[in-house]
Order: C-alpha cells, then sequence, then structure tokens
C-alpha cells in the first residue's frame, strides 16, 4: 500500500464550499409543507390549490422570505413547497388572513381526495406538524406516531411551545362544532 505524501494530503478542495450568515433572522421559521393526492379525483383538488397557492405568494406577504416548489413524489402524487418566515408572527398573520383562512376552513371540511400535511422547524427553538388525511405516517410521524390533534395540540403555534401566538388559525369549535 502507497503511502501518500504531505503534499497529496493537503491539496486544496474542488469543492466550492459556501455557507450563510443567519444573524439578520434570529426568528426564522422554515415551513415544508405537502399535498398529497389520494384518490384520483384529488388531482383536480391539488392542481386548484396549486393555483390559489401561487397567486398568493405572488402578492408577496409581509414576512415571506422565500418560496420555492418541493416534489416530493410522483406516486403517490405528493408535491409542496419550502416557505421561509421571518418570525412565526409574520407567518400567523397571514395563514390568519383571507383568503389563506377560507381555503383552510374548506380543506379541512372536504379534502377533496387529497392529503395535507405540513412540518415547522423555529430557530428559536420547536418543530410541530400536522397531517390531515395523510394515509400513512410521513416526516415526524413516521418515528415520533401519530395523535389527534385536539386541545393543546390543536394550533401549529401551541405545538411549537408559544403562548404569545397559541390562538390557531381555526379554531376546535370551528372545525368540529364542539
Amino acid at each position: 500500500m502507497r503511502n501518500p505524501s504531505q503534499k497529496e494530503r493537503w491539496m486544496p478542495t474542488r469543492v466550492n464550499r459556501q455557507t450563510v450568515d443567519l444573524s439578520a433572522y434570529p426568528d426564522l421559521i422554515v415551513l415544508y409543507l405537502g399535498m398529497r393526492v389520494n384518490h384520483l379525483y384529488g388531482i383536480r383538488t391539488f392542481f386548484s390549490f396549486g393555483r390559489k397557492i401561487s397567486e398568493s405568494v405572488a402578492g408577496k406577504p409581509d414576512g415571506l422570505l422565500l418560496h420555492e416548489p418541493v416534489y416530493y413524489s410522483f406516486f403517490p402524487m405528493n408535491m409542496g413547497m419550502r416557505q421561509y418566515w421571518r418570525d412565526l408572527p409574520s407567518l400567523l398573520a397571514f395563514a390568519r388572513s383571507e383568503p389563506h383562512r377560507e381555503w383552510w376552513l374548506d380543506f379541512l371540511r372536504d379534502s377533496g381526495g387529497t392529503g395535507f400535511w405540513h412540518e415547522t422547524y423555529s430557530v428559536k427553538g420547536g418543530m410541530e406538524a400536522v397531517y390531515d388525511d395523510v394515509p400513512k405516517p410521513i416526516g415526524f410521524g413516521r418515528f415520533a406516531g401519530i395523535k389527534r390533534a385536539r386541545g393543546p395540540m390543536f394550533g401549529s403555534a401551541a405545538r411549537l411551545g408559544r403562548s404569545d401566538d397559541s390562538s390557531p388559525v381555526l379554531s376546535e369549535t370551528d372545525l368540529y362544532g364542539s
């Protein structure tokens, strides 16, 4: 076996290695969202939501730093987006605004043959997720287990442990009627 010379061991890399300084974003929120087609008729729902979301982010909501499409799988069709938000209050203000709030309520009344999920990661600490009509666990649900989103587990801010923004976009009464 050949012993490499000192020069060979310390050759400069050919990789352009870069990083970012996130110090200007102390409250950064990263949000992964996905919509999964569960039934053939869900393709229509899937494409109608895609158009609505594209239009809403084209309006550059306050606090949205970046919106990128993400393809998770083609069968079953599961596509979505990754979003970077300045902070949780900005994200929640968007989620509580119209037309987003109405879309969300309509979806939760009838998922139209699709499933929806999101996972949220906060630079301040905390992660949370919700899975609506997703037939098999994905993401956190594959290793951490699934439980009903009721009580303190109902709203995303509460699941992140944020009491300052704890009122959910929709209340349990809005969704379940009781």
